[in-house]
């Protein structure tokens, strides 16, 4: 006999069986910021220019060696709610500036981590956010006074460097001047007249072999490909982008052909020939020289290609045709036709090169009218390179903030500590509750020149009140110096410390907004999984694999 179990009292006998529900500070919120607090653990390690690496194998056991929080956070496919705001706020700041992922998760944890202290004494979470925001203003007000060096001019490379030289130096240590000179050579020589500048334009092509210093930049595209034909090379050439193959055109509608004769076997097969032969000659005597293609090139056509000493190229990449488009000046045609002289790009050069053991096809365009340039990575294994290409993306972005704003603030934890002591004072003139958490959320901004310390093997507790000091004689500048191991302040302007403002001004709004939006949270109900197990999003067929 079946016996009738009934459903538990309150919210639960509402929803489905299988659904789970946690409400109020213990169940909820506490278990919100345990979960984040952890998350921010395993990314501190990682921050600044001595944090560690993390290993990553991901779901289709692809194998990542990197101390980028975006990386990390973007492969860890986090599935705690509480931790995915986190994760959201820090893929936005990615967007928005495309470096400091890593200070909204930090930050993120150590207020909510400050929070739970308060919760615990009793103040609710209302004041607790209240606070927050409050020290949110004061702080972005401070930080407008923090500027210590502006780029004015965003084509002079020795401005740009000074800039660009911290966000390389916390990816790659030891190796940021060299870098930094590539990645500001190649922003310049496609910065527009109006000053805008797009970061696709800047292309990252790995090659294996050698070392890091053989590294070059090439104004326009790099491919690793061979030619299809036998010509190799041409010199201040036309080039036309076709998207369809090069081939001896199907008809539409499937048709059968009576023949009678031998002779009229060769006029058929000869009809298609010439009327192949008649489209190339029609390109060559168009004036273009090299022809692309995102399709296949037939046997019968690359004769005829060879005959007319055109040069083929084959990008089966629909996104390398659109930016070789951009990069060379041409429309893609989607038909065999001759081009006319508004839809042919120009070259300076189209020539194959062998970098190591590798085959490229490299696509130049000297001189000022070049619009994409390629940075050539040089390294011994593919995990490098790709932490080299993260590094770079983190140096043209920073170059893409200062188009916008190229005001600086001091790095090296220096800002962190003044805003630390400036909102700590600001906490001490504020009457009610929210004072407490005003006074946390200086004691967060702490976490920075603390986890900068740890990772070099310094006593933090030791350097942060040795900061405290110099910052209270008025010393604003000063900061935390990672080099040679020594752990010692320094001022951080004249030692070419510098955050961009972009940066740290969205990193305290971002993180303070996922903050408060989790400590808002006081209910978690959770419906019960639909079906069977899920399927990988992505799957095996699908355009990111």
């Amino acid at each position: 006999m079946a016996l009738h179990v009934p459903k538990a009292p309150g919210m639960a006998q509402m929803l489905k069986d299988g659904a789970r529900y946690f409400t109020g500070l213990e169940e909820a919120i506490f278990r919100n910021i345990n979960a984040c607090k952890q998350f921010a653990q395993s990314v501190r390690t990682a921050y600044g220019p001595n944090g560690m690496n993390k290993m990553i194998i991901n779901h289709i056991e692809k194998l990542i060696v990197t101390s980028d929080a975006a990386t990390i956070i973007k492969e860890l496919e986090v599935e705690h709610p509480a931790a995915k705001l986190m994760v959201l706020a820090s893929e936005m700041q990615e967007a928005e500036v495309g470096d400091g992922t890593n200070f909204v998760i930090i930050f993120a944890g150590a207020l909510l981590e400050a929070a739970e202290d308060l919760l615990r004494l009793g103040i609710t979470t209302s004041e607790i956010v209240e606070g927050y925001e409050t020290a949110l203003e004061k702080s972005l007000e401070i930080l407008l006074q923090q500027v210590v060096f502006e780029v004015k001019d965003l084509r002079d490379l020795e401005q740009i460097k000074g800039g660009i030289r911290t966000s390389v130096m916390s990816k790659q240590y030891g190796r940021e001047d060299f870098l930094t000179s590539l990645i500001s050579q190649a922003c310049v020589s496609i910065l527009t007249e109006n000053s805008h500048f797009n970061v696709d334009n800047v292309r990252v092509c790995k090659i294996i072999g050698c070392g890091i210093q053989s590294s070059q930049i090439v104004q326009g595209m790099v491919f690793k490909r061979q030619v299809e034909g036998d010509v190799t090379k041409k010199m201040n050439c036309k080039v036309v982008v076709y998207t369809c193959p090069v081939d001896i055109t199907p008809t539409e509608t499937k048709g059968t052909v009576l023949i009678k004769s031998a002779d009229e076997l060769l006029n058929f097969s000869r009809g298609e020939e010439s009327m192949l032969e008649a489209q190339i000659k029609s390109i060559a005597d168009a004036g273009a020289e090299v022809i692309v293609s995102g399709g296949k090139f037939g046997d019968m056509a690359l004769h005829y290609i060879n005959k007319y000493n055109l040069m083929a190229v084959r990008l089966p990449s629909k996104f390398d045709i659109r930016r070789l488009c951009k990069a060379v000046g041409a429309t893609a045609l989607t038909k065999l036709a001759p081009p006319t002289s508004e839809e042919m790009g120009f070259a300076s050069s189209v020539h194959i090169d062998e970098l190591g053991d590798t085959a490229v096809v490299v696509f130049s365009m000297e001189g000022k009218d070049s619009r994409i340039s390629t940075v050539v990575i040089r390294g011994s294994t593919e995990n490098y390179m790709d932490d080299i290409e993260r590094a770079i993306d983190d140096g043209v972005n920073t170059y893409k903030g200062m188009t916008r704003d190229g005001r600086f603030v001091s790095g090296g934890g220096a800002t962190e500590v003044e805003l630390a002591f400036q909102i700590a004072e600001f906490a001490n003139t504020l009457p009610g509750l929210e004072q407490y958490a005003v006074r946390k959320f200086a004691l967060a901004l702490e976490v920075f020149p603390k986890i900068l310390a740890e990772n070099n093997g310094s006593q933090p507790s030791e350097l942060l009140s040795k900061l405290y000091a110099s910052h209270k004689e008025g010393n604003k500048t000063y900061g935390f110096d990672s080099s040679e191991g020594s752990g010692e302040m320094v001022d951080s302007v004249k030692a070419g410390i510098l955050d961009l403002f972009l940066t740290k001004q969205w990193a305290l709004k971002y993180a303070v907004n996922a903050a408060c939006t989790i400590l808002k949270v006081d209910q978690i109900i959770m419906a019960k999984r639909a079906g069977g197990p899920k399927p990988r999003s992505g799957g095996h067929n699908s355009d990111d694999e």
